[in-house]
């Protein structure tokens, strides 16, 4: 969305590297794809991995200051991410609040593509950190069967703290 400083922006430095494709309009979200929504009712979990094999994952790179207001104009397959901690040094130790590198290696993982998930924060100093930070709460999530399992697990998580 161009909203943030371009020298930050985690997903033109995936595109970069040829990890992922920039989109530059909602209109090319392919249709039925996974779209990773902090506001959705639903989290992600391991049983979306066949629709991110057949229709694809989807990251909004957008401002959190104006995340809301845009993802009110996204229909689809939205799922949000259960209780996860950032890494990135804008962001560092604050639950919830991702990058988009983040945020498309915790969907990766969970569902099963942990070496993907590797290679993609790889490319950032501070990447590896993520999975470090949150290595515990990641496999367990990872072995959910679905939605209501990660619900589950997260409030557990929560409650934990």
């Amino acid at each position: 969305m161009k909203q943030d400083d371009p020298k930050k922006c985690t997903a033109t430095k995936l595109a970069k590297f040829n990890l992922a494709k920039l989109l530059h309009s909602l209109r090319e979200i392919p249709r039925g794809a996974i779209i990773l929504n902090p506001f959705s009712m639903r989290a992600f979990s391991p049983e979306d991995k066949n629709r991110i094999i057949s229709r694809g994952l989807v990251a909004v790179d957008c401002s959190w200051e104006k995340a809301e207001e845009i993802f009110r104009k996204i229909k689809g397959f939205g799922r949000c991410l259960p209780y996860l901690v950032a890494a990135n040094p804008v962001n560092y130790g604050i639950p919830t609040k991702l990058s988009t590198v983040e945020a498309l290696a915790a969907a990766l993982y969970i569902s099963g593509y942990k070496e993907q998930a590797e290679k993609i924060l790889s490319i950032f100093k501070w990447g590896p950190n993520f999975i470090e930070l949150n290595k515990e709460r990641l496999e367990k999530y990872s072995k959910a069967k679905n939605s209501k399992e990660i619900i589950e697990m997260q409030r557990s998580i929560i409650r934990s703290r």
